[in-house]
């Protein structure tokens, strides 16, 4: 069973925002997305920031690194002008102010723990501590629905979470799925497997789905995929593309 949105906005807005922003955020929400993946990294000073690339030079400005740099210099950054000048000074947003908007607005979070090198674990233990006290009311409310899901491209980061809120859902993200998939899994506790639609077969889904995993797909573009991958029992996947796939998609 998946109770979570089916349809969900890739880094908040797609592509029709800057990335990983609260505008991002707003775009998604202007189509009709109440559910949103994003990315978490450490700053140097130990706080969530909402980052996908480690280091500067795409999204912002400049030379330097996530995890080199504090959150508040990191708040101040422009991670809009890249997108276009319209979202000029649009700031890096901290986890904590992603949190509050997506919860003042009912959207749900697939958050991805996304550690620079050596704070795989730093990172994931810090993400979940701070979800499971954020959504303290939800998870004793019981119902999975309400509460974010954790994923993963590290597994060390995700055994960290697993051990510092094992109450909270986690998937863990497999570009390529390996043969041991079902045992690593399994030792994270994860209820769901996130992987890269393009390496994705009728046979591995249906392996997946059979084991009783949850399976989730990045980054759907093409309706006609889409609709390819959910026939397969693909149970829900991120786009892009929110302008073409609505969250009502099917």
């Amino acid at each position: 069973m998946w109770p979570y949105p089916k349809i969900v906005a890739h880094r908040g807005g797609g592509t029709l925002a800057p990335e990983n922003t609260v505008a991002g955020l707003r775009a998604g929400l202007a189509y009709g997305f109440r559910a949103v993946e994003f990315d978490v990294m450490l700053s140097r000073d130990g706080i969530g920031m909402v980052m996908h690339d480690p280091d500067f030079g795409r999204t912002v400005a400049g030379q330097g690194s996530v995890a080199g740099t504090d959150a508040a210099e990191l708040a101040g950054m422009d991670a809009g002008s890249w997108f276009s000048p319209e979202f000029r000074d649009e700031p890096v947003p901290y986890y904590t102010q992603f949190i509050d908007y997506c919860k003042a607005q009912r959207i749900w979070m697939n958050v991805e723990i996304k550690p620079a090198d050596g704070f795989e674990a730093a990172t994931g233990a810090w993400v979940a501590r701070v979800t499971r006290d954020s959504y303290a009311a939800e998870l004793a409310a019981g119902d999975p629905a309400g509460y974010p899901l954790l994923s993963s491209f590290s597994y060390e980061a995700l055994a960290a979470a697993r051990d510092a809120a094992p109450e909270l859902p986690r998937g863990y993200l497999l570009d390529n799925v390996p043969d041991d998939w079902q045992a690593q899994a399994g030792q994270l506790g994860a209820v769901a497997i996130h992987t890269n639609q393009k390496h994705l077969t009728r046979e591995l889904a249906s392996a997946i789905k059979a084991a009783g995993y949850g399976l989730f797909c990045y980054t759907v573009n093409d309706p006609a995929r889409g609709r390819e991958i959910l026939s397969w029992g693909v149970d829900g996947f991120c786009t892009d593309r929110i302008d073409l796939i609505g969250p009502a998609f099917t």
